[in-house]
């Protein structure tokens, strides 16, 4: 069913059912008494239906023709008969014609809520019953009506329905799947063309395969052939835009090296850049290390100490091995960079996974951020310095205390068992015993924490195709799903999180409960707002996500901080904690909606004079020049709309504006010493 259209009728027809009940009261009490009756023609006089009834739907005269179309088949339809089912509980309601006495007619059937005239699918059918009979299924919510409309698309004969129902719990979820044709390996779900949508990507040493996803859900698919690949993603794939052109880069863990693949300036093709350096690569990021206003790399190294790639703000990377996670024999699979400290500065936590005898390679570290470009491994005095064997872990506040926790997932149980550690400020307290960890037997190599049902509180998806539902107690329930680990994102953007499992989306069913997503635009900090902490506060309390660039051990899931809501209808204000340390606050926010944050531009730096810097020429058609004293500078540029259209260094002087349109921006030049502005024409 429409999750979002179901969830928006729990919404606006609390004041409208009843009177929408009332409307249909008189020929209810006539129903009861019976056990066949006669469609209506219309949908403003539909017949009421109840479970365990058969109608009669007679030779189809109606002209009040259903739309839109909720089955396969399209438009078409010239006939209809209408009907009204009122849900007294949460049960999943079945329509069916599949029925001996109407032979092979030909039935299809359209479900809607609303009100006629702006009418929203809910669900349908054509032909899942035998031959060309149907079968439709869809979840109802307690006290809401629902409006079916079967047409002539086919047939205008007459036939048979029954209408039957069955308990669900309206907080449940399950997965569909939808088939998707992914090329080579199917690792991330984020956003290619900064559209709003999250989109699928799949990679071969030769070719990008991008299903950017369209608003009526559908995906278009785009190949993109590159350059053979030095290192295919063979290990782990990350993705950020790591030279601020508004299209996401791709970076491949490779077993014997790392792979940049950089989008050009409009997002239709792909650069490749790979370093000579051998990297048995695992987990890789990105992720802005030192804090600069630029997206760098990080790369956990199998054998040796860990690399990563330092960003000039120009998209040109220097390799650097050593500082973060320096054992000689490396060990290192499972990165995840995450502000435990709540400082806002982000940290570095690495799984481990090789040896025995408490050999370093499986001891697990703590990367804690100084603030200066420099990083102490604090992982001993907060007590998570274990002997572990395992390739990722799940961060998350999962008691919703204003703190990151974690669960540690073993990929062996061979040196001890899962690890759900609470974190307590200066320390972290083991609270696995009596979890539901403790007997939980399955070990996998990713292991990732988000929302999957919406209700507030942070899931962990793992092992042995099951998530473990958190009930907010420290305890967690496991089920059994069919979606197992892979990049997780919002497939057709219904504010549900969905997970791909290669050629498959596994589509989340979801539930009643309300939801916001978050998504970042940074301007002084990396564009995608990498490292951002986002803070929520509702009814149920406050809620935190950290952005991140690569979770659990393979995938690359969303950008993006998504959060269930349950039943709160208002989120009282959002916080954004940018890397730079700018703050927005955003309050009054409306649920079961995407929000777009862009990082402000006030800082507490000054307003610098204008005869501070010139900018010549001005109006320009291809390259600016600004003169004045430019250490450290980052030129921003903004369109009419206030939205940020280009970002550069502003080291040299130089800033290419030749792939603007023609019009007028305002240059904003930040500097250690103060922000700088100045309108400029693109010719």
């Amino acid at each position: 069913m429409d999750k979002l259209a179901a969830r928006t009728l729990q919404l606006n027809q609390k004041q409208t059912k009843g009177s929408m009940n009332q409307r249909y009261l008189f020929a209810l009490a006539a129903v009861l008494s019976i056990a066949r009756a006669q469609a209506q023609s219309t949908c403003a006089s539909p017949l009421p239906a109840l479970a365990g009834m058969t109608y009669t739907v007679d030779t189809m005269i109606g002209t009040d023709v259903p739309l839109p179309v909720c089955s396969s088949g399209g438009t078409g339809a010239t006939r209809s008969e209408w009907f009204l089912y009122t849900a007294t509980d949460y049960v999943t309601v079945t329509l069916s014609s599949d029925l001996t006495q109407n032979g092979n007619t030909d039935t299809r059937v359209q479900i809607y809520s609303g009100e006629c005239g702006s009418l929203t699918c809910v669900g349908g059918d054509d032909d899942s019953g035998t031959g060309l009979l149907t079968v439709a299924i869809f979840n109802a919510y307690a006290g809401q009506s629902y409006l079916i409309a079967w047409d002539n698309r086919y047939s205008s004969s007459g036939f048979d329905f029954t209408v039957s129902e069955q308990p669900w719990d309206p907080t449940a979820i399950s997965f569909t799947n939808q088939a998707v044709s992914t090329s080579g390996n199917a690792y991330a779900a984020v956003d290619m063309n900064n559209d709003g949508y999250d989109d699928i990507v799949s990679v071969t040493a030769t070719n990008i395969r991008v299903h950017y996803q369209q608003p009526d859900g559908t995906f278009n698919m785009v190949d993109y052939v590159t350059t053979s690949a030095d290192y295919t993603a063979s290990w782990s794939m990350a993705a950020g835009d790591i030279d601020g052109n508004g299209f996401l880069d791709l970076l491949y863990g490779g077993g014997s090296g790392v792979t940049f693949m950089v989008a050009n300036a409009d997002g239709t093709g792909f650069t490749e850049v790979s370093g000579p350096q051998y990297v048995f690569s695992q987990r890789s990021n990105f992720v802005d290390i030192n804090n600069d206003g630029n997206l760098d790399a990080f790369v956990c190294h199998d054998v040796q100490p860990n690399v990563y790639y330092i960003n000039d703000g120009t998209g040109q990377l220097s390799y650097i091995q050593g500082g973060l996670g320096n054992t000689p024999d490396g060990g290192n699979y499972g990165s995840i960079w995450i502000d435990y400290n709540n400082d806002h500065k982000i940290d570095l936590f690495i799984a481990k996974c090789r040896g025995s005898n408490q050999s370093p390679a499986s001891v697990d570290q703590m990367h804690q951020n100084n603030g200066d470009g420099t990083y102490t491994d604090v992982a001993a005095p907060l007590g998570l310095a274990d002997f572990h064997l395992s390739w990722s872990s799940a961060w998350a506040d999962f008691d919703l205390d204003g703190d990151m926790d974690v669960l540690i997932g073993s990929s062996s149980m061979a040196q001890g068992g899962h690890k759900l550690m609470r974190n307590d400020g200066a320390t972290f307290t083991n609270m696995t015993v009596g979890s539901g960890f403790d007997v939980f037997g399955g070990t996998s190599i990713e292991w990732v924490a988000h929302d999957f049902n919406n209700d507030g509180r942070v899931d962990v998806l793992g092992a042995s195709n099951t998530i473990h539902f958190n009930n907010g107690d420290w305890t967690f329930t496991p089920i059994v799903v069919t979606a197992s680990s892979g990049p997780i994102a919002d497939l057709n953007n219904d504010g549900f999180l969905d997970v791909l499992n290669g050629g498959t989306i596994r589509l989340n069913t979801g539930n009643g409960n309300n939801w916001l997503r978050v998504n970042l635009h940074g301007t002084l900090s990396n564009v995608n707002g990498i490292g951002a902490r986002v803070a929520i506060t509702s009814t149920l309390g406050t809620q935190i996500r950290d952005i991140k660039s690569g979770d659990g051990f393979r995938y690359m899931s969303f950008l993006g901080a998504h959060f269930g809501l349950g039943d709160d209808e208002l989120v009282e204000q959002v916080t954004v904690y940018w890397p730079s340390g700018t703050v927005d606050v955003i309050t009054d926010v409306a649920v079961n909606e995407v929000l777009d944050v862009t990082e402000s531009l006030s800082t507490a730096t000054a307003e610098l004079p204008a005869t501070a810097y010139t900018v010549s020429p001005n109006p320009a058609s291809d390259r600016i020049t600004i003169a004045g004293e430019l250490s450290g500078a980052t030129a921003i540029l903004l369109d009419g709309a206030g939205r940020v259209v280009l970002r550069a260094n502003a080291a040299d002087g130089a800033i290419d504006v030749s792939r603007l349109a023609t019009g007028s921006y305002v240059l904003n030049l930040v500097t250690a010493g103060g922000t700088w502005k100045e309108r400029i024409t693109k010719l």
